[in-house]
Protein backbone atom coordinates (compact mmCIF):
# COMPACT_ATOMS: atom_id res chain seq x y z
CA UNK A 1 0.00 0.00 0.00
CA UNK A 2 1.86 3.57 -0.79
CA UNK A 3 2.41 6.08 2.26
CA UNK A 4 0.59 9.11 2.40
CA UNK A 5 3.59 11.10 3.81
CA UNK A 6 7.04 10.07 4.26
CA UNK A 7 10.24 11.97 5.26
CA UNK A 8 13.92 10.71 3.89
CA UNK A 9 17.10 11.28 3.57
CA UNK A 10 20.30 9.86 2.85
CA UNK A 11 24.10 9.36 2.79
CA UNK A 12 26.83 7.32 1.79
CA UNK A 13 30.22 6.35 3.93
CA UNK A 14 31.55 9.86 4.35
CA UNK A 15 28.61 11.81 5.84
CA UNK A 16 26.78 8.63 7.31
CA UNK A 17 28.50 9.81 10.88
CA UNK A 18 25.57 12.11 10.86
CA UNK A 19 22.85 10.30 10.80
CA UNK A 20 22.76 9.33 14.68
CA UNK A 21 22.13 13.35 15.12
CA UNK A 22 19.62 13.58 12.43
CA UNK A 23 17.44 10.90 13.32
CA UNK A 24 17.89 11.68 17.53
CA UNK A 25 16.28 14.89 16.12
CA UNK A 26 14.22 13.83 14.33
CA UNK A 27 12.61 11.67 16.06
CA UNK A 28 12.84 13.64 19.03
CA UNK A 29 10.08 16.29 17.74
CA UNK A 30 8.23 13.99 15.15
CA UNK A 31 7.88 10.26 16.87
CA UNK A 32 4.83 9.65 14.73
CA UNK A 33 6.40 10.47 11.21
CA UNK A 34 7.47 7.56 8.55
CA UNK A 35 11.72 8.14 7.88
CA UNK A 36 13.29 6.39 5.23
CA UNK A 37 17.03 6.59 4.80
CA UNK A 38 18.52 6.05 1.18
CA UNK A 39 21.53 3.93 1.90
CA UNK A 40 24.24 5.73 -0.98
CA UNK A 41 26.86 3.33 0.11
CA UNK A 42 27.38 3.37 4.06
CA UNK A 43 29.78 1.38 5.54
CA UNK A 44 27.78 0.44 9.01
CA UNK A 45 24.49 -0.76 10.16
CA UNK A 46 22.66 2.04 11.61
CA UNK A 47 18.83 1.78 11.01
CA UNK A 48 18.57 -0.92 9.64
CA UNK A 49 14.44 -0.63 10.09
CA UNK A 50 14.27 2.42 7.87
CA UNK A 51 16.85 1.72 5.31
CA UNK A 52 16.63 1.67 1.43
CA UNK A 53 19.63 0.74 -0.78
CA UNK A 54 20.66 2.58 -3.90
CA UNK A 55 24.07 0.92 -3.32
CA UNK A 56 25.33 0.30 -7.28
CA UNK A 57 24.81 3.74 -8.62
CA UNK A 58 27.67 5.71 -9.53
CA UNK A 59 26.55 9.04 -8.92
CA UNK A 60 28.08 11.30 -5.76
CA UNK A 61 26.16 11.24 -2.88
CA UNK A 62 24.52 14.82 -3.48
CA UNK A 63 23.73 13.90 -7.23
CA UNK A 64 21.75 10.91 -5.55
CA UNK A 65 19.53 12.59 -3.99
CA UNK A 66 16.94 13.32 -7.20
CA UNK A 67 17.30 9.83 -7.69
CA UNK A 68 16.21 9.27 -4.04
CA UNK A 69 13.43 11.46 -3.86
CA UNK A 70 12.22 9.99 -7.20
CA UNK A 71 12.07 6.07 -5.53
CA UNK A 72 10.20 7.41 -2.95
CA UNK A 73 7.61 9.22 -5.05
CA UNK A 74 6.64 5.19 -6.31
CA UNK A 75 6.32 4.88 -2.32
CA UNK A 76 4.67 7.50 -0.84
CA UNK A 77 2.13 10.59 -2.37
CA UNK A 78 4.23 13.48 -0.35
CA UNK A 79 8.01 13.57 0.03
CA UNK A 80 10.25 15.45 2.08
CA UNK A 81 13.86 15.38 1.51
CA UNK A 82 16.11 16.11 4.40
CA UNK A 83 19.53 16.61 4.38
CA UNK A 84 21.46 14.69 7.14
CA UNK A 85 22.96 17.90 8.25
CA UNK A 86 20.05 19.57 9.47
CA UNK A 87 18.82 19.67 13.13
CA UNK A 88 15.36 19.54 13.21
CA UNK A 89 14.12 21.25 16.05
CA UNK A 90 10.42 20.81 15.99
CA UNK A 91 6.97 18.75 14.48
CA UNK A 92 7.63 19.19 11.01
CA UNK A 93 3.51 18.44 10.01
CA UNK A 94 3.05 21.29 8.89
CA UNK A 95 5.55 21.95 6.04
CA UNK A 96 2.75 19.67 4.01
CA UNK A 97 0.85 22.69 3.96
CA UNK A 98 3.38 24.58 1.74
CA UNK A 99 3.52 21.88 -0.78
CA UNK A 100 1.55 22.79 -4.19
CA UNK A 101 0.90 20.69 -7.12
CA UNK A 102 3.48 19.66 -9.79
CA UNK A 103 6.42 22.03 -7.74
CA UNK A 104 9.65 21.42 -5.36
CA UNK A 105 8.73 23.27 -2.30
CA UNK A 106 12.28 24.87 -1.04
CA UNK A 107 13.42 27.82 0.84
CA UNK A 108 14.97 30.74 -0.56
CA UNK A 109 19.15 30.81 0.08
CA UNK A 110 18.57 34.40 1.35
CA UNK A 111 22.20 34.09 1.94
CA UNK A 112 23.08 32.68 -1.08
CA UNK A 113 21.05 34.85 -3.22
CA UNK A 114 22.21 37.79 -1.53
CA UNK A 115 25.99 36.69 -2.30
CA UNK A 116 25.34 36.01 -5.94
CA UNK A 117 22.68 38.82 -6.97
CA UNK A 118 19.91 36.09 -8.01
CA UNK A 119 17.49 34.17 -6.49
CA UNK A 120 18.59 30.47 -5.17
CA UNK A 121 16.89 28.00 -3.58
CA UNK A 122 18.40 25.46 -1.40
CA UNK A 123 18.15 21.74 -1.78
CA UNK A 124 18.87 20.31 1.86
CA UNK A 125 15.07 20.74 2.55
CA UNK A 126 12.59 19.64 -0.33
CA UNK A 127 8.98 18.90 -0.31
CA UNK A 128 6.34 17.80 -2.75
CA UNK A 129 3.33 15.86 -3.82
CA UNK A 130 3.21 12.63 -6.16
CA UNK A 131 5.96 13.51 -8.91
CA UNK A 132 6.41 16.99 -10.24
CA UNK A 133 7.84 17.04 -13.75
CA UNK A 134 11.10 19.08 -12.06
CA UNK A 135 12.00 16.06 -10.41
CA UNK A 136 13.08 14.26 -13.24
CA UNK A 137 14.50 17.16 -15.04
CA UNK A 138 16.64 17.45 -11.99
CA UNK A 139 17.49 14.05 -12.23
CA UNK A 140 18.54 14.08 -15.39
CA UNK A 141 20.45 17.03 -15.82
CA UNK A 142 22.37 15.61 -12.86
CA UNK A 143 22.94 12.33 -15.07
CA UNK A 144 24.29 14.66 -18.05
CA UNK A 145 26.58 17.08 -16.41
CA UNK A 146 27.56 16.00 -12.93
CA UNK A 147 30.46 18.46 -12.24
CA UNK A 148 28.84 20.89 -9.85
CA UNK A 149 26.54 20.23 -6.85
CA UNK A 150 22.91 19.08 -7.04
CA UNK A 151 21.70 22.82 -5.77
CA UNK A 152 23.60 24.20 -8.36
CA UNK A 153 22.05 21.72 -11.50
CA UNK A 154 18.55 22.69 -10.28
CA UNK A 155 19.76 26.65 -10.33
CA UNK A 156 20.40 25.94 -13.75
CA UNK A 157 17.08 24.57 -14.70
CA UNK A 158 15.31 26.76 -13.46
CA UNK A 159 17.00 30.40 -13.36
CA UNK A 160 15.86 31.65 -17.28
CA UNK A 161 12.81 33.30 -17.47
CA UNK A 162 9.87 32.22 -15.26
CA UNK A 163 10.68 28.43 -14.64
CA UNK A 164 11.68 29.32 -11.15
CA UNK A 165 8.01 29.94 -10.42
CA UNK A 166 6.75 27.58 -12.30
CA UNK A 167 8.72 24.63 -10.61
CA UNK A 168 9.48 26.00 -7.23
CA UNK A 169 7.48 27.73 -4.13
CA UNK A 170 8.94 29.14 -1.12
CA UNK A 171 8.42 27.22 2.10
CA UNK A 172 8.95 29.75 5.08
CA UNK A 173 12.63 29.85 6.22
CA UNK A 174 12.27 28.59 9.28
CA UNK A 175 11.64 24.82 7.90
CA UNK A 176 15.89 25.55 6.58
CA UNK A 177 17.59 28.21 8.36
CA UNK A 178 20.94 27.68 7.18
CA UNK A 179 24.29 28.60 9.42
CA UNK A 180 25.20 31.74 7.01
CA UNK A 181 21.76 33.08 8.40
CA UNK A 182 23.16 32.82 12.11
CA UNK A 183 26.00 34.94 10.67
CA UNK A 184 24.10 37.60 8.72
CA UNK A 185 21.35 38.28 11.20
CA UNK A 186 18.85 37.05 8.57
CA UNK A 187 17.57 33.71 10.51
CA UNK A 188 13.88 33.88 11.84
CA UNK A 189 12.99 33.81 15.14
CA UNK A 190 11.02 29.97 14.93
CA UNK A 191 13.75 28.03 13.43
CA UNK A 192 12.06 24.61 13.05
CA UNK A 193 15.22 22.97 10.94
CA UNK A 194 18.96 24.05 11.40
CA UNK A 195 20.76 23.91 8.36
CA UNK A 196 24.43 23.74 9.70
CA UNK A 197 25.79 23.60 5.99
CA UNK A 198 29.68 23.78 5.26
CA UNK A 199 32.90 22.75 6.79
CA UNK A 200 32.05 24.95 10.04
CA UNK A 201 28.90 23.39 10.03
CA UNK A 202 30.39 19.84 10.50
CA UNK A 203 32.28 20.94 13.13
CA UNK A 204 29.67 22.11 15.11
CA UNK A 205 27.43 18.96 14.64
CA UNK A 206 30.64 16.95 15.59
CA UNK A 207 30.71 19.37 18.83
CA UNK A 208 27.70 19.00 19.66
CA UNK A 209 27.67 14.80 19.27
CA UNK A 210 30.74 14.65 21.39
CA UNK A 211 29.02 17.10 24.23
Amino acid sequence: MKLSKVFITGCDFRTEWQLPFFVNNFKKHNPDARLMIFDFGMETSLYPEMRKSLRGATEKGWFMKPRAMATASVMADHVCWLDTDCEVRANLDGIWDHVEPNKLAMVEDVPWSTRRGEVWHNSGVVAFSHRPNILDEWYAAVNNNPIQGDQEVLHEIVKIGLRRSIHITSLPREYNTLRLDLLDGTSPSDIKIMHWTGQLGKTHIRKIMND
